[in-house]
């Protein structure tokens, strides 16, 4: 392939080498910035799509955008875990209002490509609009288009019809090569239009490959790696690539492959996933040192976790939670947790930094891989439902201290500081003299202890296995710090004052000190605050969370802007929100959300949630005397502290109510398994060979379903032979992933089901399952003349192919079929999912007989179903479907996030898929969970409206199988929101 060669300059001088990126010329033609060295300064505004061309670099201490140092504060969200387009935005505005200067998205291969040479990013995969969202909101995108992502999706993103291609997936075999070519290339086009050099949009960083450790010290992988960067380069992709290191093993850091000449456009970047009861690790200034030691491991470039751990996942059966599910993940990796381990990476020098999740979302349909049940929740700070969690708190507090205050972009280790009881870090800004602790407390009682710096020994408080971090040193415009006990979180020019607010838990006693030449005039906004000045200093003490926001008013001291220090506990803070626009920055206080500022003439317009009724305070631009709120005049009066202030609260979130489920009909299908079954349209199973990794056994046909060109969900084979007499035992070898399932019938009497164990914490990361079910044939199933033997395979997802094995291709569905007692000649046929949905895509739908007759889909007539009425107790071996409408009338501007609730008997057991409205929400599975609660994310689910539910009940025979009680439930109500289309559901 050739490559036009592009040159990325460097900053000059060895500290500050980097790629500089835009400017003039034409499209993608770099243009460069020098300097010898990049001070500490202003932070570049936040980013949009502006028609403006951008340089984008980096020296060893952080990225460089437009000459101004970038700490990128990133959270991860992926589009394809939220089918509803509308509701991007309400994350993506979410995460910019709670510190998020960027989010980190996979692109999942096998959510837009079902077949080969077919792509489609149209409806709930439309990445061209996800990325104009985010340029929209103000944030930076990462993107991560693989070709191989593994984020617990089925075959770590490939798609299900790689599974039958030659060749050797994760290597430069050109079959392979090929076809990542053909998927980069539509990827590209459309990331190419959003770049941010270009100033069309908000990409600023590009990631190849993901977590790739295998085949590092050979030909073939080095090979990949420079063809995946040449290919982007040639596809126009100018801003800085760079690959995600499984672990901190040194792989690929800067010169390590071929980049086509090009010596400065890459980055090394690694992951860390620590478990919440190991000490913080130092993968930077504080460690190890050397390859393996995390940013040591490229001294020349930012220190740079491209997933640092916001959680984790959650196994079937919840082996890891404890049957809690991610509930339980949310309170070990709770807001203590991302104090202690971020600001230990913000000590060792990460100033590019991702959390994953930030929003976990839901793998909806087939997308899980064999790991992971449906929801992906995550325990991070978004929850499934997208409702704030408490541990938004840490990320608010350091995402806008980091964004507001520059002095955190260039911080080098300082001398070794030692304080009784905690770990402690002490940093310095080389520019402003800045010093930076942070104070660690990993043991399991609170420690209280003195730090001396600054001249004096301040008093330092911090919970068990919690953290703080103090700065002293610090510049707020014009104005000084000597030391503050309270963290800083944000300084912004509002209108003709300064604002600088600082942070803490409820009940400290947060200690400013400023510096001052001659005595100030200090107003206290609120009599909680208490101040002292003697001898150029005036000191502030002040009770956090004792009165709400707590305010000071600083003026007369030969500064020509009044400062307004603001001082928060946790909850206050997070009722906080500061937001720039061109007519300048302003700080909101009151509701839950603030989601958008616009400044039109003297009036601003803000836009946000409440949940309860809440005040309203602004500081603003100057001519400002006029705020609505959701387009509703607000009555506001001036106050002494400069801000604005409403005359009566915002109106609380109403009441939701919602519906009891009734009107339940039933029908049960699989007439696949008789005898008369009409399969004449089905795919003969009759090949002999196969790209699979699992061998095919000699003598035997093929009847791996994916060679047959069903790569999802449920697959039938109906196999005909004459003559049973004989016949005393039948064998089924089959391979699926987690939880897969096997259930057969011979002339359409059980033979029994067969299921795959449960995980348990040996087992968890296990992707692909064979076993052999064993049914004997019993009399009536004897004799001569034709006989039909019938199985139904649950297969599950394919393996994630994290090693680069290929075990993506392991065989899903029948492997091999043998008898005892007799050797029939059988005649195979194989049914799976049939088209791909147009709408929902290939992912919704497997191959279950009411599927493919559409008995899921919203206008079926069930009219002629059976009335049934919850808690069930049938028992019969296969399928049964039920279906009900109800309908919604939430009222308009109320965003309400509703979930679906089974619950029954543990001892019983069956599976459910749940479709509402045609879309495939996920797959239940009663005697092994944890997960009982299914979001139905809005747009799919009609709030004002009638919505069709359909359960797809599988069950067994050994028990008696439900549903018990299903019920909707709400997880949480806003009054806000953003407007929501309701998605096309195409029914019958």
């Amino acid at each position: 392939m050739a490559l036009s060669r592009r040159s990325f300059s460097a900053l000059a001088g060895a500290a500050a080498l980097g790629l500089a990126l835009g400017g003039s010329g034409g499209p993608g033609a770099p243009s460069a910035y020098a300097a010898r060295s990049v001070p500490t300064g202003p932070p570049p505004p936040p980013p949009s799509a502006d028609g403006r061309r951008h340089s984008v670099g980096f020296d060893r201490y952080s990225l460089l955008v437009d000459g101004r140092r970038l700490v990128l504060w990133s959270g991860e969200m992926h589009p394809f875990r939220l089918p509803s387009p509308a509701l991007w935005r309400d994350v993506l505005q979410k995460m910019r209002a709670y510190g998020y200067n960027a989010v980190s998205v996979y692109v999942a291969w096998n959510y837009h490509s079902p077949a080969p040479g077919k792509y489609d990013f149209t409806g709930v995969r439309d990445l061209d609009l996800f990325l104009r969202m985010a340029a929209e909101t103000g944030l930076y995108v990462i993107l991560r288009p693989g070709p191989y992502i593994n984020g617990e999706v089925d075959g770590g993103g490939f798609p299900g019809w790689l599974t039958t291609t030659e060749g050797t997936a994760r290597t430069a075999d050109p079959t392979y090569l090929k076809h990542v070519d053909e998927w980069l290339s539509h990827v590209d086009a459309i990331a190419a239009r959003h770049l941010f050099t270009r100033g069309t949009g908000t990409v600023l960083l590009y990631q190849i490959e993901n977590e790739y450790d295998a085949h590092v010290g050979e030909p073939t992988g080095r090979a990949y790696m420079a063809h995946l960067y040449k290919k982007v380069r040639a596809d126009g992709i100018d801003v800085p690539l760079f690959h995600n290191d499984k672990g901190r093993n040194g792989h690929w850091i800067p010169g390590s492959f071929d980049t086509g000449g090009e010596k400065r456009g890459w980055l090394y970047g690694f992951d860390g996933y620590p478990s919440p009861s190991q000490t913080p690790p130092d993968w930077g200034y504080f460690g190890s040192g050397g390859k393996t030691g995390g940013a040591s491991a490229s001294p020349r470039t930012p220190g740079f976790m491209p997933e640092s751990g916001g959680g984790w996942f959650d196994p079937w059966g919840g082996a890891w939670s404890k049957g809690k599910g991610y509930a339980e993940s949310r309170r070990t990796r709770d807001a203590a947790f991302e104090r202690r381990f971020y600001l230990t990476h913000l000590a060792n020098g990460i100033t590019m930094h991702n959390v994953y999740m930030a929003f976990g979302g839901t793998s909806w349909g087939w997308l899980p891989a064999p790991v992971v049940y449906t929801s992906y929740d995550y325990g991070a700070a978004l929850d499934e439902g997208r409702r704030p969690t408490d541990k938004l708190a840490p990320m608010h507090q350091i995402g806008h201290m980091l964004q507001r205050i520059p002095d955190f972009a260039r911080l080098d280790r300082a001398a070794d500081v030692k304080v009784r009881g905690l770990r402690t870090y002490h940093l310095k800004n080389p520019d402003t003299g800045a010093h930076v602790y942070v104070l660690r407390n990993d043991g399991d009682q609170e420690v209280s202890s003195t730090l001396r710096a600054a001249g004096a020994d301040l008093p330092v408080t911090v919970p068990a296995r919690d953290a703080r971090l103090m700065v002293t040193g610090l510049s707020l415009g014009r104005r000084k710090v000597r030391y503050s006990t309270a963290q800083p979180m944000l300084f912004l020019t509002a209108g003709r004052q300064d604002v600088a607010v600082f942070c803490g838990r409820q009940g400290d006693l947060a200690r400013v000190v400023l510096e001052a030449a001659e005595e100030p005039l200090v107003t206290r906004m609120s009599q909680e605050a208490a101040y002292a000045y003697d001898r150029g200093l005036l000191r502030l003490t002040v009770p956090l969370g004792a009165g709400g926001l707590i305010g000071v008013r600083v003026e007369g001291d030969e500064n020509d802007r009044p400062l307004l220090l603001l001082f928060a506990d946790e909850a206050t803070s997070m009722r906080l929100w500061p937001y720039d626009t061109p007519s300048g920055s302003l700080l909101v206080h009151g509701p839950a959300l603030l989601r958008t500022a616009t400044v039109r003439g003297s009036t601003v317009h803000l836009t946000g949630d409440t949940v309860e009724e809440t005040g309203l305070e602004m500081w603003g631009p100057r001519g400002i005397d006029g705020v609505t709120w959701n387009g509703r005049a607000v009555p506001v009066s001036a106050t002494g502290s400069g801000s604005l202030r409403a005359g009566a609260p915002l109106p609380g979130v109403p009441e939701v109510t919602l519906p009891a489920l009734g009107g339940w009909r039933t029908r049960t299908e699989n007439p696949e398994s008789g005898p008369g079954f009409d399969d004449s349209a089905w795919k003969a199973a009759d090949r002999t060979s196969s790209h699979s990794t699992t061998p095919v056994p000699k003598g035997q046909p093929v009847l791996f379903a994916d060679d047959y060109g069903f790569h999802y969900g449920d697959v039938w084979y109906r196999g005909t032979f004459t003559d049973s007499t004989s016949l005393e035992s039948v064998s089924l070898s089959y391979s699926t992933g987690t939880q897969g399932l096997l259930m057969a019938w011979m002339d359409g009497e059980p033979l029994g089901t067969h299921r795959m164990p449960v995980l348990d914490n040996s087992t968890i990361r296990q992707g692909s399952w064979s076993d052999t079910a064993v049914f004997p044939v019993h009399g009536p199933q004897r004799g001569p003349g034709r006989r039909v033997l019938s199985v139904l395979v649950r297969r599950m997802q394919h393996d994630q192919d994290g090693a680069a094995r290929d075990t993506h291709k392991a065989a899903r569905g029948l492997t091999a079929v043998t008898f005892t007692g007799a050797a029939p000649k059988v005649r195979w046929r194989i049914q799976g999912e049939t088209a791909p949905d147009p709408v929902r895509g290939p992912l919704n739908n497997g191959g279950l007989y009411g599927e493919r007759e559409g008995w899921h889909l919203p206008g079926f007539p069930d009219r002629h179903w059976e009335p049934v009425t919850f808690p069930r107790a049938a028992r019969r071996q296969g399928v049964t479907w039920y279906r009900t409408t109800f309908r919604l009338a939430v009222e308009q501007g109320v965003d309400a996030s509703i979930g679906l609730t089974l619950d029954d008997d543990r001892s019983r057991s069956y599976r459910a898929q749940i479709f509402l409205n045609g879309w495939n929400m996920g797959q239940y599975i009663n005697d092994v969970g944890p997960q009982h609660t299914f979001v139905l994310p809005n747009g799919i689910l009609r709030t004002r409206g009638t919505n069709t539910l359909a359960l797809a009940v599988l069950s067994e025979f050994t028990t008696l199988s439900g549903p018990g009680q299903v019920r909707l439930t709400l997880l949480g109500a806003a009054a806000g929101g953003v407007p929501v289309t309701p998605l096309p559901s195409p029914g019958r």
